[in-house]
């Protein structure tokens, strides 16, 4: 299936609205430098990733973040959204396809949410490019930059036509070497591993790094993971071939630039640190009071029996039948765990997709599928081969003496496994035990802990295993308490033994008596409780320890995040986007479309509050069918409630709509960006007289938000006309502070704890208390935990934050005093800067 074609090329379409830019603006040298492919950079405005071309789906990331296109034979399209976006974990990002879907040009791909992006991520500039491909070319279409619609033509794919393919010639020429000392302050790990690697292809020349007798092919990522580099270590890169000198120079320079992780000079130049030790592993012995001591790998308590997961090793063929048919067998195996993993990740979240992300990394690993494919070739079997390429490796991470690095062995093992088992035909049943199991193995792999049923399985000791493992970090994901590292006296546990495993205090407790059990099971039912409280309290009216009222309310965008804000327990909405409506379409939304989704969000609620926020466009989110003249600073330009006073129509439309949902006073409006009294009256009178032609006998609240600095130092005169004030704090930060928080150079440095923000929310507070109006937060600050003392302190009792942290935000505010929240405030007035605010604010929370 191939998009329309322009004499031969694939066009490809924006595939979000927003600001189109090149490549270079984007603040990562892997994108700027085109080190993937050439394309174009696109700051969008939306909240959804739409296809570029009809294609297959190729990969889509764990995190939920890229995606990539197969849109003809050789050329693959990669939309990445935003920058450290993977770091997020997923959060934020909703996939709508999997791996394997065929889709067509302008059908969504992946939506996300794009304020949490501008919070979390260093910069959500998405590129959109071709991955290196030697059978096409990018042929810009379109501006340069400037304003873009969704399927707006941004380039061609033109093809290229292929030299006659020639045998493989050797490298030829000197060997070319260089030293110098690592200055990162990691190490090698992950992140450098892919950035060497991706230099290293870009040269002919054979090349590779080592330390030591240790030495490992630059663009193999685990091999370079397994030389256990650190801190101070003298590297050595060697090159062979026409581009050696080049292929050295290159690698040498990107490892000496720091790749953004460089350590301190001093520190750099100080003797290399000592490897990171296993956690100390207890005395392998069951104690007189039939105790047996463990590392504890994910806290909690639990009750049980012992039952123990046997697994045997899988038996495979050494010899294989021909080259040709084991290679074929291999890819087809590989091709297929790949393919499942990606699955798995489509429905995973937090730890386990980060897991499964890793996985795929490794299974793409250069250098395990050329030392299967060399092992092959000598007439090895497909397993065997691939038994003969990962073990080594997994060797090699244990023999670095690094604790960590040792534990990533754990998932070498896991796709030895996996892959062994699809080529034997002899894949693991699924791994069920009895309820109240304690479950006891020699060692667990991450693709046996997710196959587990949490319901029946109340958590395990492992023999082996480490406490940053993998299978420790799922663990604690899962809630399951869990000890390694307990030695060979595991095995003397006889199954069904009843068993106390209290990892809080790093001990399993073997058929214990009639009293010991007693007080465990108290403890195991009093901890149960306390979470079944926290429950029902999520739903209940917010108060802190002395009784004040503080209401927690959920931001939204759809009728969804409605229903996930109710079953969090948010009192209501403090703030519905209504952009969601308006942006990445052709036509302004009818007044029925508008009234029926505010109605169904209405529903949602049932009977919660609504506060919906008037259409806040232009600046850095233009709507295609709203023509706004070129500005030469959008962001201090026409926006805002500014863009309905321009088209009043719209503005009348859409306050005719919120005034039709029922039940009449659910709804309040709020109105964005307002700068003067003046503003708010004129919104007043639009309301006023929809009202009466409406027959609205009821009065309508009417807010304002506070995003400016004018807005906030005259709020007391805001206040006698308005209902209500909600501070905007991702705006009135970037126009307080004179920073563009879409500007990738500065906006590293906005942090809403600075304290010219708080003063201005503080006078906000005061200006509204004046006239007995309450005052809410909407922005980001609301959803951050160390603010949340701070704004209660200031006089806010009205917090809209992401309906995921309600409970939680619920629960911090409930343990909160008011005395202390505003001396804490006042304090946080006098600091200097934001980090002296957030370290202020760590303390209290400790």
């Amino acid at each position: 299936m191939i998009d329309e074609k322009a004499g031969g090329s694939i066009v490809l379409h924006a595939p979000m609205q927003g600001w189109r830019c090149a490549l270079a603006e984007i603040p990562d040298p892997v994108f700027a430098q085109g080190m993937l492919g050439a394309g174009v950079g696109i700051d969008p405005t939306g909240d959804t990733v739409h296809a570029p071309c009809d294609g297959i789906i190729r990969a889509l990331q764990p995190a939920g973040h890229a995606v990539t296109i197969a849109a003809a034979e050789g050329a693959e399209v990669l939309i990445h959204v935003g920058v450290d976006t993977v770091a997020l974990d997923g959060r934020g990002f909703k996939p709508l396809v999997a791996a394997g879907d065929r889709v067509r040009r302008g059908d969504p791909l992946i939506r996300f949410d794009l304020d949490l992006l501008v919070r979390g991520a260093p910069s959500v500039i998405t590129p959109v490019l071709l991955l290196d491909s030697d059978r096409y070319a990018v042929s810009p279409l379109g501006e340069a930059d400037g304003p873009i619609a969704v399927g707006d033509p941004i380039f061609a794919l033109v093809p290229q036509h292929a030299a006659p393919e020639e045998a493989p010639v050797a490298p030829d020429g000197e060997v070319v070497a260089r030293e110098l000392q690592l200055p990162l302050a990691h190490g090698i790990h992950a992140r450098p591993a892919a950035r060497i690697r991706e230099t290293a292809v870009r040269f002919s020349a054979e090349i590779s790094l080592s330390k030591g007798e240790r030495s490992a092919n630059a663009r193999s990522p685990v091999a370079l993971l397994t030389l256990g580099a650190r801190l101070g270590d003298v590297i050595r890169i060697e090159a062979h071939g026409a581009d050696a000198q080049a292929a050295v120079d290159a690698i040498a320079d990107l490892i000496a630039s720091g790749m953004g992780e460089a350590a301190d000079p001093q520190q750099a130049s100080a003797t290399p640190p000592e490897p990171i030790a296993a956690a100390p592993a207890p005395a392998s012995t069951i104690s007189s009071d039939g105790k047996l001591a463990g590392v504890t790998a994910s806290p909690g308590l639990a009750i049980g029996h012992a039952r123990t997961l046997h697994l045997a090793e899988i038996e495979i063929d050494p010899v294989g039948v021909g080259a040709e048919e084991e290679q074929a067998r291999l890819d087809q195996a590989l091709r297929t765990l790949g393919r499942r993993l990606d699955a798995e990740a489509v429905t995973a979240s937090g730890a386990r997709r980060s897991i499964l992300a890793a996985h795929r990394a490794m299974l793409e690993d250069e250098g395990l599928r050329d030392a299967a494919a060399a092992a092959i070739a000598t007439g090895a079997s497909a397993g065997q081969a691939w038994r003969t390429a990962i073990r080594p490796q997994a060797e090699a991470l244990r023999a670095t003496g690094d604790a960590h690095l040792a534990e990533r062995a754990d998932d070498m093992r896991d796709l030895e496994r996996r892959v062994l088992s699809l080529l034997m035909g002899v894949e693991d049943a699924p791994i069920a035990f009895p309820p109240d199991t304690i479950l006891l193995a020699e060692d667990l792999l991450p693709s046996q802990l997710m196959a587990l049923d949490p319901a029946n399985v109340l958590g395990f000791c492992v023999e082996k295993g480490g406490p940053t493992s993998h299978v420790a970090i799922l663990a604690a994901s899962m809630g399951l308490p869990a000890l390694v590292a307990m030695g060979p006296a595991l095995h003397e546990i006889a199954e069904g033994s009843m068993l106390i495993l209290d990892a809080d205090a790093a001990s399993l407790q073997i058929g214990p008596d009639a009293r010991t059990l007693a007080k465990a099971h108290a403890l195991v039912a009093e901890r149960h409780a306390r979470r079944l409280d926290a429950q029902a309290n999520a739903a209940a009216p917010c108060h802190m320890a002395g009784g004040e009222r503080i209401e927690v309310f959920a931001n939204l965008g759809s009728r969804a995040d409605a229903e996930v804000a109710v079953a969090n327990g948010a009192e209501g909405c403090g703030l519905l986007r209504t952009e969601f409506l308006f942006l990445e379409r052709e036509t302004a939304p009818s007044l029925a479309e508008q009234t029926a989704e505010y109605q169904a969000i209405a529903d949602a609620l049932g009977g919660r509050s609504l506060i919906v926020r008037l259409l806040d466009v232009g600046g850095d989110k233009p709507a295609p069918y709203l023509p706004i003249p070129a500005e030469e600073n959008p962001a201090l330009g026409l926006r805002g409630i500014r863009v309905g006073f321009a088209h009043p129509q719209l503005l009348e439309d859409q306050i005719r709509a919120i005034l039709r949902v029922q039940p009449i006073g659910q709804c309040r409006i709020m109105v964005p960006m307002i700068a003067s009294i003046d503003e708010l009256r004129r919104v007043r009178e639009v309301v006023d007289r929809v009202r009466a032609e409406l027959g609205v006998g009821e009065p309508v609240s009417v807010g304002v938000m506070i995003e400016t600095p004018a807005a906030a130092v005259t709020a007391d005169l805001l206040a006698r006309e308005a209902d209500f004030l909600s501070v905007g704090t991702n705006d009135l930060t970037q126009y307080a502070l004179a920073m563009d928080r879409g500007n990738p150079a500065v906006a590293g440095a906005i942090d809403g704890l600075h304290p010219a923000v708080l003063r201005m929310i503080a006078e906000t507070c005061r200006g509204a208390a004046r006239h007995d109006r309450w005052t809410g937060v909407c922005g980001g600050l609301a959803s951050d935990l160390r603010a949340v003392p701070i704004l209660v302190g200031l006089g806010v009792t009205e917090l809209s934050a992401t309906a995921a942290l309600v409970p939680e935000i619920k629960a911090l505010v409930a343990t909160l005093s008011m005395d202390a929240c505003r001396a804490h405030a006042a304090a946080a007035l006098q600091c200097g800067s934001a980090a002296e605010v957030r370290i202020l604010a760590r303390e209290f929370r400790a």
